[in-house]
């Protein structure tokens, strides 16, 4: 068992002191965005060696010894690599508006920019690696998001009234047949626009729903929800691009499941998010990184669907499980009530804990550490099943 030192990073949509609460440290000043756990080379954690005392990237510990720390059953499936990123997610304004690619799509596209000989920290870059990257968050606080298309009869009802040549061309693109095709004649529409329409026709459209906000409008969260983006991206047809979108609030302990293809922006809120190893991002809006327009159709999936929430499954009264459709990644949540006998987690394979609040004891048959909240430890898979004792919330983090 090794305790992790987890990397932050400071991206300037993230809370000046959510995540500094949670570790328990002081505010700095300037905004943490994530804290990552995990072996992705961008930002591995770090472990002390308890027999050596050296220290060394949890991508090194694998490199070091696949068989010991993954298992057979985890390398068949993914090769010496830890299949999954955790992170803890603070959000205090929008994320740009994303989508994930499929994994086919991401081995060509990243094979195609290195052939190029693109940087892989370059700005244009749209793949860093060859995974895919599904994802599910589950929310700590109150979460904000968009997730997926809506339909398009609800997104016609939502634009029923607004004025301005943008809401009339919405309306036309949303008309034709079939919906998955009039979806991708809506979203191609926004993200077509000229430097020209974009500084005339957002504002235009964000100012036909501040003004039906004003006078009561019959559909307030989706107005206010393009009213907000616009103040925080000015002129970004994103704004506009989130009345195609299902909005979605997240309560604690709830969770969402976004798929490889969907379209999502996270808005505010606090969560820990689980996804395949994978740093491959393909932007919309709401940004002024790189958006890569042809590659980001291309990825994207048009079929209007409701967000995918996925509820908790309880394994006993004290362990409850989250799984998504994949096989990289699942989550277990361990309550822990004063006098309770603790529990034993679930899974075997590489295993990273996280406690969420109290104090608790992780324990495996050669070793233990004592966590506080926001303090994290990686289980190899030769140290067996792994137990909790104390008083507090843990999550687990494994190969399902």
């Amino acid at each position: 068992m090794y305790r992790l030192v987890n990397t932050a990073q400071r991206y300037a949509w993230g809370s000046l002191t959510a995540i500094p609460e949670f570790l328990g440290v002081a505010p700095d000043g300037a905004p943490v965005a994530e804290l990552w756990m995990g072996a992705h080379p961008m930002a591995p954690s770090v472990v002390a060696d308890p027999s050596s005392g050296r220290e060394a990237s949890l991508r090194e510990l694998i490199d070091a010894d696949p068989d010991g720390v993954l298992g057979s059953r985890v390398r068949a499936r993914f090769g010496a690599r830890l299949p999954y990123l955790l992170k803890v997610l603070a959000a205090a304004q929008p994320l740009s508006l994303q989508v994930h690619p499929h994994r086919e799509q991401a081995r060509r596209g990243f094979a195609r920019e290195e052939a190029a000989g693109i940087a892989r920290d370059a700005a244009e870059r749209s793949y860093r690696d060859d995974e895919h990257k599904p994802e599910m968050i589950v929310a700590l606080t109150r979460f904000e998001a968009l997730s997926g298309f809506r339909d398009v009869a609800r997104v016609l009802e939502l634009l029923a009234g607004l004025t301005g040549d943008l809401a009339e061309r919405l309306r036309t693109a949303l008309a034709v047949e079939p919906e998955e095709l009039a979806v991708r004649a809506a979203f191609e529409l926004l993200l077509n626009l000229t430097p020209a329409e974009r500084s005339a026709l957002v504002p235009e459209f964000v100012a036909t729903c501040q003004h039906r906000i004003m006078a009561g409008s019959p559909s307030p969260r989706a107005d206010a929800t393009v009213v907000r983006l616009a103040t925080w991206y000015p002129g970004d047809p994103g704004a506009v691009a989130s009345m195609l979108l299902n909005r979605v609030t997240l309560e604690p302990g709830e969770a969402m499941f976004v798929p490889a293809g969907a379209v999502h922006a996270y808005l505010d809120g606090l969560g820990v998010e689980v996804m395949a190893g994978s740093d491959n991002v393909l932007r919309a809006g709401l940004t002024t990184k790189h958006i890569d327009r042809a590659e980001l159709l291309a990825c994207t999936g048009y079929i209007p669907a409701p967000p995918a929430r996925t509820a908790a499954e309880a394994v006993d009264e004290m362990l409850s499980v989250y799984r998504a459709p994949v096989d990289e990644f699942a989550l277990a949540v361990a309550r822990l009530g004063p006098g309770a006998p603790g529990a034993v987690l679930l899974g075997d394979g590489p295993r990273v804990v996280l406690c969420l609040d109290g104090s608790v004891e992780v324990s495996t048959g050669a070793a233990s550490e004592t966590l506080g909240r926001g303090q994290s430890v990686f289980v190899r898979d030769d140290e067996g099943g792994v137990r909790v004792t104390g008083t507090g919330t843990v999550l687990e983090a494994f190969v399902p």
